[in-house]
């Protein structure tokens, strides 16, 4: 595994926008550039970074900024300026070559997944996952906006599950998330045998392994394509174990149950110490339940743990997790820790 060098104070920050540009919310992505620039980091923005189109330009255009940014000397790390829904069509325009001439980190989450999918599973470099450059706009900022501002510097520290989360995201009343609702991961182990087999509750987990994963709306477009060896990275990286998160923007329980069983089938579970699921983002009118019912289909005749509503991706707060790196997770009675080496 490749882990670029992390930034300095006064190293220069690139800001693409692979997907979506950030025209129609400024102020707040602003406030943001503020915090980046008060960690001591200059910031270069490409010309579609504040673009109110969607996307924001062409996908030779999205591909060019982002490979301008691998190219250019003077930048030290990448993050996405946004989310999005078309990084998939600017993926045959990237310059792979570029990339492991010039490793270095790149950071996004949701539609990002992509690029990371491609640079980690694919060309062995490490990539974060859990910001895209306008995730700094709270003030004050939260301990998970902290925790990600440390893991870009290189301080890793071990994070915790959070004790509240914000259900109905961001109130324009008030001007913030309003974190109002108790935390509570759940974990899941297979047991019994034959067709009684199933997802059983249980109260404690101490794993390591792998990690790697992101928007599982995203994987599910990415696999099989040339942008990804997913079972590649599975096969290098069976003897570690590894620890899948899944970040559910809007998949409903049907389609998470068939893109898990079809990773499944793929044998990208055959080594896993544990399948870690975040909060579903727009779940419609599914409930929990509904979507651990279809999941117990994939994973009950398996050994896998598995681990529900955790704090990852778009529900907030959230880890930030860097793909390629090894986890240590503990979990004890719906609290997690999680702590990354860079090995």
């Amino acid at each position: 595994m490749i882990y670029p060098e992390f930034p300095e104070k006064g190293s220069v920050t690139g800001i693409c926008a692979p997907s979506a540009g950030v025209g129609g919310k400024l102020e707040s992505f602003d406030l943001s550039l503020e915090v980046l620039r008060g960690e001591g980091f200059e910031i270069y923005e490409t010309d579609s970074v504040r673009s109110e189109g969607y996307p924001s330009a062409s996908a030779a255009e999205r591909g060019s900024e982002f490979n301008q940014l691998f190219e250019d000397p003077d930048v030290s790390n990448v993050i996405c300026a946004s989310g999005g829904d078309f990084v998939l069509e600017m993926l045959p325009h990237i310059d792979q070559n570029a990339i492991l001439r010039n490793p270095k980190w790149f950071a996004g989450y949701s539609d990002p997944t992509g690029i990371e999918m491609l640079m980690t599973s694919k060309l062995d470099i490490a990539t974060i996952y859990g910001f895209n450059a306008g995730a700094f706009d709270w003030r004050p900022l939260h301990e998970y906006q902290l925790n990600a501002l440390s893991v870009l510097r290189g301080d890793i520290p071990v994070q915790h599950s959070y004790e509240y989360w914000a259900p109905e995201g961001f109130d324009e009343e008030t001007g913030c998330y309003e974190m109002n609702t108790p935390v509570n991961w759940q974990l899941f182990v297979p047991a019994g045998s034959g067709p009684d087999r199933e997802l059983t509750e249980a109260s404690k987990l101490d794993v390591t392994g792998r990690l790697i994963g992101g928007c599982i709306d995203v994987i599910d477009d990415i696999i099989g394509t040339s942008y990804e060896d997913l079972k590649g990275f599975a096969k290098r990286y069976s003897r570690d174990g590894l620890i899948w998160f899944f970040d559910n923007f809007a998949l409903d329980p049907l389609a998470l149950m068939y893109v898990m069983l079809k990773m499944k089938l793929m044998g990208l579970f055959d080594d896993a110490s544990a399948v870690v699921f975040g909060r579903t983002f727009l779940p419609g009118e599914a409930s929990d339940i509904d979507y651990l019912s279809l999941l117990e289909r994939v994973f009950a005749d398996t050994d896998v743990p598995v681990i529900w509503s955790a704090d990852i991706g778009h529900t907030k707060p959230s880890l930030t997790l860097i793909n390629g790196a090894m986890g240590h997770l503990t979990f004890d009675n719906g609290r997690a820790d999680l702590s990354m080496e860079l090995r």
